[in-house]
């Protein structure tokens, strides 16, 4: 089995081909692939906060302490999602300009976001938690997310 960095990278990855297909498709005025995009991103990308939030920062924060860099990650999940709401407004109403904007600061926050997580974090988390890191992969791959998304 890959190691969390890996694993939680490569999902990195999957919600960032989403939000991209989401953006060409608001610049094209694409507006039933953007909505169905943006509802994919969206629950892809909750999907993997949820697989560090129930999963991952538990187990690193029993091991080293709840203050920490998985405190600033939940404090960056929150920002997300904020971003990720006032992006489905934007969508609702097909005001692309500001759908754009929004995907802007959200890209940027995102990609520091990722950063972080893959050169501070998941490292960390590879080298403390090895003993149990098959078994949390494993848990991480059975979250799912509840349908409570803001409606697109």
């Amino acid at each position: 089995m890959s190691n969390i960095g890996q694993f939680l990278g490569e999902d990195h990855r999957h919600c960032d081909e989403y939000f991209l297909v989401a953006e060409r498709a608001v610049a094209a005025h694409d507006w039933d692939t953007a909505r169905q995009s943006l509802h994919d991103f969206r629950h892809a990308i909750e999907r993997h906060l949820a697989m560090e939030e129930q999963v991952l920062f538990i187990a690193y924060e029993a091991f080293a302490g709840a203050a920490g860099p998985s405190q600033v990650m939940r404090r960056e999940h929150e920002q997300m999602r904020g971003l990720f709401s006032d992006l489905t407004r934007a969508l609702e109403r097909r005001v692309g300009a500001e759908f754009l904007s929004l995907s802007e600061t959200l890209l940027v926050l995102m990609r520091q976001h990722n950063m972080k997580e893959e050169q501070i974090l998941y490292p960390l988390c590879d080298r403390l938690l090895v003993p149990e890191r098959d078994d949390l992969i494993a848990r991480m791959r059975r979250i799912q997310v509840q349908s409570t998304l803001d409606p697109v």
